[in-house]
């Protein structure tokens, strides 16, 4: 272990002094505890948010820190939980008073007392994050590693200070915690603990969707998502949570013929992507653009293995899944419906690249033609060094067919040329189904590329199936 001097460095921001100051107003003890701690000794950076314990009360330690600082900051009390928080420079520091805990069997909100700085430690989830480190005069910048998470730390383990079975029965998001920690982190979890988090994965029914889902973003945001995933699976979790995916494991064998494993291919998917993109909803999309797969598998004796209408299925099922995690409806949850459904599309036309096909593609894809090709470039999972390479160079000719046929064609978010307003004038008409029947004509011949994306063209053209119609020009 690090000597205890060794960690005044973590403590050189100004903020530190001010709180050992406004303890020693109110004579209270007061410590660093937690992320902020774990994070300095593991060199992730500086943390941005700061866990200080105090042994009385956090929010009267809160007010006084405020009043110390020049701006005097506002302070935040959230009195049902006996916290406080105030934001300075580009930092917020969260108080809480030391306290020990005891849980109903029905919710993961505790009972608290007041209790000692051993006793907050006893309650923390895990050892690398009861880890305090001591902002009195005397002893400022001393470490107190009560369960040897710094040992921990080493041997790159997750484990609960106290029996795993007690810490997540009281609180079952600590399993979704562990889960999440170790594929940031790239530990593991100690083998008791993952057992423990295996017998206690019922328990996670009791917590909220909102809180759920922030911890699996913070997994699909990971560097190696995968990791996380598999956890979720192997702990028996992921039934409870994303059984869409579960749905996608294993592999069926009839007359000899086989399909992938598609959870595990997904999981490589998800994994491709994440080295190219930090984009939340996109890894999204790379997680749920197979779950239509389960439900469309079906054997055929000719072809075997098929998955027909799979990403139509899957974009609806993806509404679905959204709505019962009571995540975002809007245009996030849209954009991961559109990719879905169009993840293979990029695929069927790169053996085949015309230039019709292309503009289609641009035409539905719109503003996200470049998240699409990214998503199916992800998609590409062969062990195969020729068939990846070839897929590989497939989708650069696409790519480079993109980039001509949207220079010279201009269908990306494409307008009509010839207004609904200019046919009803052209043609004397009222609001009918005949300026529809027109304008969609123009926009196929258009894509079909039978006419350039231009005014004179598409006027002309108007005529033409004005004439079919019966129409006459005004």
């Amino acid at each position: 272990m690090s000597e205890a001097k060794n960690f005044k460095k973590a403590l050189q921001h100004p903020i530190f002094k001010t709180i050992t100051k406004a303890a020693e107003h109110l004579n209270v003890d007061s410590y660093v505890i937690g992320g902020y701690v774990r994070d300095y000794i593991l060199q992730r950076g500086t943390a941005k948010d700061i866990d200080i314990v105090a042994v009385g009360s956090g929010i009267e330690l809160a007010k006084e820190v405020s009043k110390l600082l020049p701006n005097k900051p506002k302070v935040q009390v959230f009195k049902t939980y006996g916290t406080a928080m105030l934001k300075t420079d580009d930092i917020e520091i969260e108080f809480v008073g030391a306290r020990k805990e005891s849980y109903a069997e029905n919710s993961r909100n505790p009972v608290v007392e007041n209790g000692t700085l051993e006793d907050d430690q006893n309650r923390r989830d895990f050892t690398i994050n009861a880890l305090a480190l001591n902002l009195s005069q005397e002893h400022f910048g001393e470490l107190l590693d009560p369960f040897s998470g710094v040992d921990d730390m080493k041997s790159k383990l997750i484990r609960t200070p106290l029996n795993p079975d007690i810490t997540y029965s009281d609180d079952p998001l600590r399993m979704m915690r562990a889960i999440r920690f170790a594929t940031q982190l790239n530990f593991k979890i100690e083998e008791e603990s993952l057992q423990a988090i295996t017998r206690n994965k019922e328990r996670i029914t009791i917590i909220t969707k909102e809180r759920i889902v922030d911890e699996l973003h913070k997994i699909l945001l990971s560097e190696k998502p995968s990791i996380g995933f598999i956890l979720l699976e192997k702990t028996g979790l992921l039934n409870f949570i994303l059984p869409e995916l579960i749905a996608l494991k294993g592999i069926d064998e009839i007359e000899g013929q086989r399909h992938k494993d598609n959870f595990y291919h997904t999981l490589e998917v998800v994994d491709n992507i994440s080295e190219n993109t930090d984009d939340l909803w996109l890894r999204w999309a790379a997680l749920l653009h197979d779950i239509g797969k389960a439900p469309t598998k079906k054997f055929s004796k000719k072809v075997g293995w098929t998955f027909h209408g799979h990403e139509f299925v899957g974009s609806k099922m993806v509404y679905k899944l959204f709505k019962r995690l009571k995540m975002p409806l809007n245009e996030k949850m849209k954009f991961v419906q559109k990719m879905v459904l169009m993840s293979s599309r990029p695929i069927v036309i790169a053996s085949d690249v015309t230039d019709s096909a292309v503009r289609r593609l641009v035409f539905d894809a719109g503003d996200y033609i470049e998240e699409l090709m990214t998503l199916c470039e992800a998609d590409i999972t062969t062990k195969n060094p020729k068939r990846f390479k070839k897929y590989h160079n497939n989708f650069k000719i696409v790519r480079q067919k993109i980039v001509e046929v949207e220079e010279r064609d201009h269908v990306r978010n494409f307008q009509p040329p010839v207004s609904g307003e200019e046919i009803m004038k052209t043609f004397d008409l009222r609001p009918s189904r005949e300026i529809g029947i027109i304008k969609e004509a123009i926009k196929e011949a258009i894509l079909e590329g039978e006419i350039p994306n231009e005014h004179e063209a598409a006027f002309q053209y108007m005529l033409q199936k004005g004439k079919e119609l019966g129409l006459e020009k005004n």
